[in-house]
C-alpha cells in the first residue's frame, strides 16, 4: 500500500484518484488515518485534484481536535491504494487457508452434522425474528437547491461542477444541474442535492463549495425544501 512522495505531484495525484470515490483514508468518519496523511503533506493540493483538495480543506477544519480523532495512527505506507504486498500476503494467507482445509475431517459423524444443522437453524430464527421485530427509524432529509457563482465569464465551468460533484459525505446525494445566465456573458451553475438533515447542513456544504476558490466566487441556497 501507499501514496508514494505526497509532497510531489506524482503522490499528490495517486492521492487524488484514490479519494474519487471516498470521503475519508479509512472508514466513514475522520479518524487517525486522516491526521497521517494529511501532516505528511506540506501545502493544499492544486485546484486541478479536486478530490484531493476537498478532503484537506475538510481535515484541515479538524485540525485543533486532531488528537481526538478515532483510531491509531499507523506508519504513512499503511494508507493508500492497494499494492503488490497486499498480493502477496493475500497469497499467503490463501495457503494458509488450503492447509487448514487439509485438516478438515471427511468422515466426521451424522450426529455432530445434525447438531450444527440445528444450531444454524437456531441462530437464523432468531435473526429473522430480530429483523422483523426492528422498525427502520424514520430518516428526515431535505432538498437544496444552490446557486454556485463563478469569478468571471473565462471560468471553467464544467471544471467547477465536477469540483463540486467532488464533495462527497455520509447523507450527501448530488442530483440534476444546469447553468443560467447571470449576466455580461457569466454563467452560475444551479444544481441540486438531497442531505439527510442530521449528517449534512448548508454551512459544511457551503464552507466545502467555496474551498475551490480558484473557480468558485460565492454559494447561495435558491431553495431549500424538506422531504
Amino acid at each position: 500500500m501507499g501514496f508514494g512522495d505526497l509532497k510531489a505531484p506524482s503522490g499528490l495525484k495517486v492521492l487524488n484518484d484514490f479519494l474519487a470515490d471516498r470521503s475519508y483514508i479509512e472508514g466513514h468518519v475522520p479518524s487517525q488515518a486522516d491526521v497521517a496523511v494529511f501532516e505528511a503533506i506540506s501545502a493544499p493540493p492544486p485546484s486541478d485534484l479536486c478530490h484531493a483538495l476537498r478532503w484537506f480543506n475538510h481535515i484541515k477544519s479538524y485540525q485543533s481536535q486532531k488528537n481526538s480523532l478515532p483510531g491509531v495512527k499507523k506508519p504513512l505506507g499503511q494508507y493508500g491504494p492497494a499494492g503488490v504486498g497486499d498480493s502477496t500476503a493475500a497469497v499467503a494467507q490463501k495457503a494458509a487457508d488450503d492447509d487448514d482445509d487439509d485438516d478438515v475431517d471427511l468422515f466426521g459423524s451424522d450426529d455432530e452434522e445434525d447438531a450444527e444443522a440445528a444450531r444454524l437453524k437456531e441462530e437464523r430464527v432468531a435473526a429473522y425474528a430480530a429483523k422483523k421485530s426492528t422498525k427502520p427509524a424514520l430518516i428526515a432529509k431535505s432538498s437544496i437547491l444552490l446557486d454556485v457563482k463563478p469569478w468571471d465569464d473565462e471560468t471553467d465551468m464544467a471544471k467547477l461542477e465536477e469540483c463540486v460533484r467532488s464533495i462527497q459525505m455520509d447523507g450527501l446525494v448530488w442530483g440534476q444541474s444546469k447553468l443560467l445566465p447571470v449576466g455580461y456573458g457569466i454563467r452560475k451553475l444551479q444544481i441540486n442535492c438531497v442531505v439527510e438533515d442530521d449528517k449534512v447542513g448548508t454551512d459544511i456544504l457551503e464552507e466545502q463549495i467555496t474551498a475551490f476558490e480558484d473557480f468558485v466566487q460565492s454559494m447561495d441556497v435558491a431553495a431549500f425544501n424538506k422531504i
